[in-house]
């Protein structure tokens, strides 16, 4: 069965509140990656410096379970930036078949922000928000090629 973790997003301070929430929580950051390590790509527009050394996703494990998700927002993500509306509810499935299951049941009614698709990080992934307004990440992560 898939995982329920929570995802944050920020106006350009998540690695601060990052940083703070380990200090409290503790353990490691399992993952850290900026907005200027992802690959390029032709339809991108031009990133600033400053949004390149935002932080494009970051997990804090809080237990052998869970995990706490976030990432900064930019570009046109930031206009919509709401204080208060800022997370979503992120699942990890076992398979591409469940991710589409979870995907296409939980949306239902509601609005696909971005379709279930291959990403340039290795996942299968998509977002929406439902039909009751919470948003919402699926994600399968494939086992790696031996």
């Amino acid at each position: 069965m898939a995982t329920v973790n929570v995802y944050l997003t920020f106006n350009g301070n998540c690695e601060e509140a990052f940083t703070f929430y380990k200090s409290v929580l503790g353990g490691e950051f399992s993952f850290m990656d900026r907005f200027n390590e992802m690959p390029p790509s032709a339809d991108a527009p031009a990133m600033s410096e400053a949004d390149g050394n935002k932080i494009m996703h970051v997990s804090l494990p809080v237990s052998k379970e869970t995990s706490l998700f976030g990432s900064d927002t930019g570009g046109e993500w930031s206009a919509h930036f709401k204080p208060g509306n800022n997370y979503a509810i992120s699942i990890n499935t076992e398979s591409k078949e469940e991710a589409d299951r979870l995907f296409n049941g939980l949306s239902a009614g509601g609005q696909i922000t971005m379709p279930m698709n291959d990403t340039f990080w290795g996942a299968y992934f998509g977002m929406f928000t439902d039909s009751f307004g919470i948003h919402w990440m699926v994600n399968y992560d494939a086992p790696p090629s031996a």
